[in-house]
Parts: C-alpha cells; sequence; structure tokens
C-alpha cells in the first residue's frame, strides 16, 4: 500500500518550508504553497540557485499573517490576503515574463535585503495574477503559483532511500527529503516507482503526472544553514540522467491538480495509474 507520509507547504518560493496534517488544494495547488515570491530590483525571481542563505528564513501561517524569522534579525509579518491598495508590479519566473503581483511593501523589503545581503523585494499573489501551467499534460484552465514548472512535487521514501544507500557506499552522509523541497512525500513501492506513474487519486483528488524534476545546485544546500556540498547533486548524476535529456537530473515528479479543491492527510492510501 502507498501512503502519504508527510506533506509540506513552502509559503515564499526558495524560503524555508513546514510540514502540515493536513493540505488544502486550490486552483494554484496547495492553499499556502509558493504564493508568495522574492524579487530582485527588475522584478527577477531569486531563489537558491543564487542566494542559498535563502533557506535560513523560516516562514509560518498563522492569523491570516505569514511570518518571516531569521536567527540575529528577529521577524517580520506580512498579511496572507490580497490588498486592493497594494502596487500592482510586473514580475518574472524563469520564462514567465510579466506577471502581476502586489508589492508587500518597503519594511519586508528592506528586512529580506538585510538579512539575504541583495537588494530585493517580497510580491504576493493577488486578484491580477495569471499563469497557465504550459507543461505537455496541463490542460485548458491549469494554472499556478510561484513555483517553477508545476503546481506540486512528489517524491517518496523509497526513492530517497536508494539514494541514502549509494551515498552510503562511497561513505557519503545521508541526506533529509528536506534538500528536495517536495509537496507531498509518499511510503510504500519500489525506489523511482514513481517515473512511471500517470496519476495519483487521493482522498476524492486526483493529480495528473507532468514529468520528472530535473535538479540543481539547490538540492546540495543544507535547508537551515543555506551551506552548500557536492551531494546528493554528484551521486545523482551517476544513476539518474536520462538518455534524451542527458543534461538533467532527475529525482520527484512533478503534478498538476486535476481536482481544483479537496483536502488530502498524512496518511491518506494512494492509488497510483501507471503510464
Amino acid at each position: 500500500m502507498i501512503t502519504i507520509a508527510s506533506l509540506h507547504l513552502y509559503p515564499v518560493k526558495s524560503l524555508r518550508g513546514f510540514s502540515v496534517n493536513v493540505a488544502e488544494i486550490d486552483a494554484l495547488g496547495f492553499v499556502g504553497d509558493r504564493r508568495f515570491l522574492v524579487v530582485d530590483e527588475t522584478g527577477r525571481f531569486i531563489t537558491q540557485r543564487t542566494v542559498p542563505q535563502m533557506a535560513i528564513v523560516a516562514t509560518t501561517l498563522s492569523d491570516g499573517f505569514l511570518t518571516l524569522t531569521a536567527e540575529g534579525f528577529g521577524n517580520i509579518s506580512v498579511p496572507l490576503a490580497p490588498d486592493p491598495t497594494a502596487p500592482t508590479v510586473a514580475v518574472s519566473v524563469w520564462s514567465d515574463d510579466g506577471l502581476l503581483a502586489e508589492d508587500c511593501g518597503s519594511a519586508v523589503g528592506a528586512w529580506l535585503t538585510n538579512v539575504l545581503t541583495t537588494p530585493c523585494r517580497l510580491v504576493r499573489i493577488g486578484p491580477a495574477f495569471r499563469r497557465p501551467v504550459e507543461r505537455g499534460t496541463a490542460h485548458p484552465g491549469d494554472r499556478f503559483s510561484f513555483a517553477d514548472g508545476a503546481p506540486l512535487l512528489v517524491t517518496t521514501t523509497a526513492s530517497l532511500q536508494e539514494l541514502n544507500r549509494r551515498l552510503a557506499a562511497t561513505d557519503g552522509a545521508p541526506v533529509t527529503m528536506d534538500r528536495f523541497r517536495p509537496n507531498l512525500v509518499l511510503d510504500g513501492g519500489a525506489p523511482f516507482a514513481e517515473d512511471y506513474w500517470s496519476a495519483l487519486d487521493v482522498a476524492g483528488a486526483r493529480f495528473r503526472a507532468a514529468g520528472p524534476c530535473s535538479r540543481c545546485l539547490v538540492i546540495t544546500a543544507d535547508q537551515f544553514t543555506g551551506q552548500r556540498g557536492k551531494e546528493p547533486l554528484k551521486t545523482l548524476t551517476t544513476f539518474r540522467r536520462t538518455v534524451l535529456d542527458s543534461p538533467s537530473v532527475h529525482f520527484g515528479v512533478n503534478l498538476i491538480q486535476e481536482s481544483k479543491s479537496g483536502l488530502v492527510r498524512v496518511g491518506d492510501p494512494v492509488v497510483v495509474t501507471c503510464l
């Protein structure tokens, strides 16, 4: 039997996330996931790829507010709800340019600039935001947040165990699942069986597979300190490259929520449909 082992939200793209027992589905993915974005002075997105210390900023959601916390810098909060008086700015995520978002204000921008030591602003999804999913498995009406290429990401404990087995064989230290920043972690099944899934059904909700997740330098950063090494990317490169897409190293599978509402919980059984 395959079940949900854990669920995770990342309110701000590339800042630290947290686990939850229940996740709510909406039109953009999981409610509260990647609804905020850190951008530079031109509106271009900033991530751990170029600013690994983003991992030191913790996020919480409570009482209608997003709170950011970093050791030595205290904390700062901004409302989750859109603000009709907030300035609308055009931002970009990868090739998606001109995404309209709400600026969250100078105070949080200054706080993040101080923590990350790079000029930046925080923006939030508001009513003007539109971002369609453009992957091959997308359907008309599929939309998503500030996530990289699809609304959600699923990984499995079996795949992580196989990766750590290979790391141990070369005297490498094991890594934890937070390196891969998944939304759903599933327990049960064989390592990398997710490569062959086309759909997941959980608690009346259906998720469509949207292709493997290509990994980058982010997985080499400790998700509490931001410090980087060579692993696990180095080891993944030895056995998770594809023949047709040799530059890419894969771990996990992107998902599109076919159901635009619903709840999933830790422990829920998962029914998989294979290709």
